[in-house]
């Protein structure tokens, strides 16, 4: 018996994704809409029961008369919350890159062709959402939780209402297909930590020689040590170190054994880097990012992160 159940569970699964599925947007039509009594609609039923048996028995054409009455109702009831869904346009927009720990941003745009009335609600993984607009163009957001780096797969969204008496379920399902990357979180070590505290102590400018004095050169410039030798006037030159500017992070240098870790680390070093201004590339085992600094270079090298 378990094992038939399993076996339906699994089927309706398949079902259900293969017709819900949905790439961007969808309008809802009638195929996509499923409508079946709700909680308070079954007592619904037995009161009309009730009625109606009450009704015959008795030969009472007002209880008879109320238990029709009581049937028109839960038919229009039918159609209204059908009508909550049905026309309705759903528009969804991906954030294309996360980050562990940090909530992913889904953007769903909901249209409709004139001013309605919706009273909607919205199950995703644990969250209840409760959607109320009439406008021609509404935007909703979902935060998600990220907790696992990598490829992140959106979880089904149900959509459904139980307007106007709370008697009729209308839903459907939401199967996203989109894909969004999820980077490790920023772990810190305390070497990055000290490295970081050197580099910012650390003079830039190293003496590299003496040449003659030019005329246009900087007084300041000059080395008086010199010429309280008789030497003659000479000109310090210094030379800028440009590679304590910039940073390699590379994976094979990373002072872990566990692949993750390793790579929240380098995801730690990405964050310094850009908060310090220092130029960075970033080394993986089959990946690499040319030396760089700015959002456009952090995107990239959270995705390598991600996709590593």
């Amino acid at each position: 018996m378990a094992r038939k159940f399993t076996l339906i569970q699994s089927l309706w699964a398949k079902w259900t994704k293969k017709r819900f599925s949905f790439e961007q947007q969808k309008i809802l039509t009638q195929k996509d809409v499923l409508v079946f009594m709700y909680q308070q609609g079954y007592l619904y039923l037995v009161l009309i029961l009730i009625t109606f048996i009450a009704g015959v028995n008795y030969a009472n054409n007002l209880i008879l008369g109320f238990c029709f009455l009581i049937s028109a109702i839960l038919c229009i009831s039918f159609y209204l919350t059908f009508k909550q869904l049905h026309g309705l346009q759903i528009e969804v927009s991906y954030t294309e890159l996360g980050q562990v720990g940090q909530p992913l941003s889904l953007e769903l745009y909901f249209k409709q062709s004139q001013h309605q009335a919706r009273y909607l609600w919205m199950s995703v993984d644990t969250q209840i959402h409760r959607i109320r607009f009439a406008d021609l163009r509404y935007r909703y957001v979902i935060e998600l939780k990220t907790n696992k780096r990598g490829a992140f797969e959106y979880p089904t969204i149900t959509l459904f209402s139980v307007y106007p008496f709370g008697l009729v379920r209308a839903w459907t399902y939401m199967y996203l297909k989109g894909q969004s990357w999820i980077a490790p979180h920023a772990q810190y070590s305390i070497m990055q930590q000290q490295y970081s505290r050197q580099a910012q102590e650390l003079d830039l400018d190293e003496f590299r020689e003496l040449r003659d004095f030019r005329q246009g050169d900087s007084i300041q410039a000059v080395s008086w040590k010199q010429v309280a030798r008789g030497q003659g006037l000479y000109v310090k030159v210094f030379e800028q170190h440009d590679d304590l500017h910039s940073i390699d992070i590379d994976y094979l240098h990373m002072p872990s054994t566990d692949h993750e870790e390793k790579l929240s680390l380098m995801m730690g070093l990405v964050e310094q880097c850009e908060q310090q201004q220092y130029a960075y590339r970033l080394l993986l085992p089959h990946a690499e990012l040319v030396k760089g600094l700015g959002e456009q270079q952090m995107l990239q090298a959270k995705r390598l992160l991600a996709q590593a």
